[in-house]
């Protein structure tokens, strides 16, 4: 029987932007989560006793500030060395070899697998063939996975590759492959990295992206950890899930509110935060809610925005014991009547909405060029509202393009003003 962990995408000592603009944010808390997850990833591989451990890539979040970010993951390491777990990791392209310019001797037990072409590490012991590739420069345009070496006959073997597979949204394309391309191999597990989702792609052979251990802002939601695989005689692969994370990222989201009241709507949101921080089994929360779709409480809700956004964070406090974060609250309601009514709008015009959408998506369309002067409107928004106009500057985040198009969508074709 063999054991080993595959985990990716730790993003050590991952910078925040802004964070301290938030109200309440736990700044230290979310910068250090990354740390801490991977103290949990160095326990877990300890207490199961694994064979070894291997990292698909993103150790680092970039070029280290200081020596401290290359230390604390050589003192992790070391612990595993201290119990002859070896390590074999992969960089990707966040630590490619052209992006960390300062280095550090790892202990031993670590092998870094090169950046100039794929090879082969045998563990003669356990009959366990590892193939990987590094990173050479960020932006690897080219399928890796090609030239990997064939699987070794009568060994257990295992590719270790940092890739976009076949495109995921919010992630570069980078070294795209083909679950086909993949399997052709001959390999019995593929360890994937860079998608922070978790994903099974194929369980026969088994490939995977085992998502980032730690999420690290409000599009990485849900549990975060790596993946535990046992492997009998047969080789056949046993694959769970073991959570890492300390600090969790959720989001709920109340589709066409169907309270009659705000009291009773404000029930059904401190029944949803006690689920996720029951879920979370200890772990402190970041959470976004979202109130949106045509209600009879439209009115309400936008009249007393400040009372109930603050009804909100009291519900957070006393559902959590202050380890409830309320990263946002949003309020993208409409009318009940508005639902009803028939838009004129041609189809033709929402197409030509939307490709411009799709523009601010791929960055054809910079920000700055829309030439619109808010000025006023930065006066009257409040603190945490402000902040976020003033951050557009950088670029429109994901996520807001999305509400944003389909906000705009619905309102035209409900022949609804916006409020």
């Amino acid at each position: 029987m063999i054991r080993f962990i595959h985990a990716a995408d730790i993003h050590l000592d991952s910078p925040l932007h802004g964070l301290e603009q938030y109200e309440g944010a736990p700044a230290d808390r979310i910068r250090t989560a990354p740390r801490a997850a991977l103290v949990n990833l160095v326990d877990l591989a300890l207490r199961l006793h694994v064979h070894f451990v291997v990292i698909a890539g993103d150790i680092y979040d970039g070029d280290w500030p200081d020596y401290g970010t290359g230390l604390f993951f050589s003192k992790q390491m070391a612990r595993l060395n201290d119990e002859d777990i070896p390590v074999f990791l992969i960089s990707g392209n966040h630590d490619a070899a052209s992006k960390i310019t300062r280095s550090l001797n790892l202990p031993k037990n670590v092998t870094r697998f090169d950046h100039q072409r794929p090879h082969s590490v045998v563990l003669e012991s356990l009959a366990v063939a590892i193939h990987g590739q590094s990173f050479a420069t960020q932006a690897v345009t080219e399928d890796l996975s090609i030239h990997y070496p064939a699987a070794r006959p009568g060994y257990f073997n295992v590719g270790l590759l940092h890739t976009s597979g076949t495109g995921r949204d919010g992630h570069e394309n980078y070294a795209p492959c083909t679950v086909d391309g993949l399997r052709n191999h001959g390999y019995d597990y593929w360890a994937l990295g860079h998608i922070h989702q978790r994903e099974v792609l194929c369980e026969k052979p088994f490939i995977a992206f085992s998502g980032n251990i730690q999420g690290r802002h409000i599009r990485e939601v849900g549990a975060k950890g790596c993946f535990v695989v046992t492997v009998d005689a047969e080789r056949h692969c046993d694959v769970h899930f073991e959570s890492l994370d300390v600090l969790r990222w959720e989001h709920i989201v109340i589709d066409t509110p169907c309270q009659d009241t705000t009291s009773e709507l404000l029930d059904e949101i401190a029944a949803r935060i006690e689920k996720r921080v029951a879920d979370a089994e200890g772990r402190w929360i970041a959470c976004r809610i979202t109130v949106r779709g045509p209600t009879s409480l439209h009115e309400p809700l936008n009249a007393n925005r400040i009372e109930f956004t603050q009804e909100i964070r009291n519900l957070a406090n006393m559902a959590g014991h202050d380890s409830v974060w309320i990263e946002k609250i949003r309020f993208e309601t409409s009318p009940l009547e508005a639902a009803e009514a028939q838009s004129d709008i041609s189809e033709d015009a929402i197409s030509e909405i939307l490709e411009v959408f799709a523009g601010f998506e791929q960055g054809s369309i910079p920000w700055d060029n829309l030439g619109l002067d808010m000025s006023d409107l930065h006066k009257k928004l409040p603190a945490d509202l402000r902040q976020d106009l003033l951050s557009l500057r950088a670029g429109l985040p994901p996520d807001w393009i999305a509400e944003a198009r389909t906000r705009l969508v619905q309102l035209l074709r409900s022949n609804q003003e916006a409020p």
